[in-house]
């Protein structure tokens, strides 16, 4: 965030945990929230003055069909301007994925360097690599290094594009990286251009829609649940014969679901990752 007003809404859930918070923030991804805060018992959730609808949030919150609780209030205050980027920055540190790649901001100077290194402006996109999810799907790629050279890679949900960057600097030998937030995708291509790759990515604003594009070798998916049920689909007319899809944004208890779902698309399963009750699945198209 930068020097501007902001709201600051706190949605009050019943019962309080943090994996319900995470599925809240997950719910709330058609909102234009630029960052999120977990206070217990309330999701804290932030977005410019201009962009906040009181009648839209009701709206979201009550489509929400969750079994672990409820939303039983929610309240908003204005915010004054304040650098909250600058605030936010100076919390975020470096993180090393299995020894061999390092993600870090530009002012992280003086570090040890690792195989792959990748600098990321953390604006508050999802996708710093603290997240379990990306993490696991940063190790899940620096595993099958030899199924992504030279293949064609599609991020779906990039955030900041590490993904996408870590794929390209794995030897992929075109990325597409494809977000539905503009300020995502926004980012994601100054991403490929701070880290002197920006050739061979593309990035793009939009959803599934645009895999019609073309066909891809695999495919990186690090959404939330209810959206990769939604999109599956178009993921399996996407990707080519024997190509890769890897899944992420979900609960371990959500396994059965993607498992299922996939299975009907085409796709077999190969393997699985699980961190803090979060999990990663890997499916190849038959």
């Amino acid at each position: 965030m930068n020097s501007q007003e902001y709201i600051e809404v706190s949605i009050k859930l019943e019962p309080f945990s943090q994996d319900n918070a995470e599925i809240l923030m997950a719910e709330l991804d058609d909102m234009p929230f630029e960052s999120f805060e977990v206070s217990e018992p309330f999701l804290k959730c932030y977005i410019p003055k201009e962009q906040y609808s009181a009648q839209m949030l009701r709206l979201v919150l009550s489509g929400i069909e969750e079994d672990s609780f409820t939303v039983t209030d929610f309240n908003a205050r204005l915010i004054p301007p304040a650098n909250w980027n600058a605030s936010w920055e100076s919390q975020f540190s470096p993180i090393v994925v299995d020894r061999k790649c390092t993600i870090k901001a530009p002012f992280h100077t003086g570090l040890k360097r690792t195989r792959f290194n990748i600098t990321i402006e953390p604006h508050m996109t999802f996708g710093t690599g603290h997240h379990q999810t990306t993490y696991m799907m940063c190790r899940a790629l620096l595993q099958d290094e030899p199924e992504i050279k030279g293949k064609t890679v599609l991020d779906m949900g990039c955030g900041t594009a590490v993904l996408a960057i870590l794929a390209a600097k794995l030897g992929a030998g075109h990325v597409y990286a494809i977000d539905v937030d503009a300020v995502a995708a926004r980012s994601a291509y100054d991403n490929t251009c701070i880290n002197r790759i920006s050739r061979r990515i593309e990035t793009y604003c939009g959803d599934a829609s645009l895999l019609q594009m073309g066909k891809y070798d695999v495919i990186l998916a690090n959404i939330n649940r209810n959206i990769l049920l939604q999109d599956l689909p178009t993921y399996s007319r996407s990707l080519r014969s024997g190509g890769l899809i890897y899944l992420s944004g979900f609960f371990t208890q959500d396994k059965p679901a993607l498992t299922g779902a996939a299975e009907k698309e085409g796709f077999q399963f190969v393997s699985e990752d699980t961190m803090e009750n979060w999990c990663r699945l890997k499916f190849r198209k038959a």
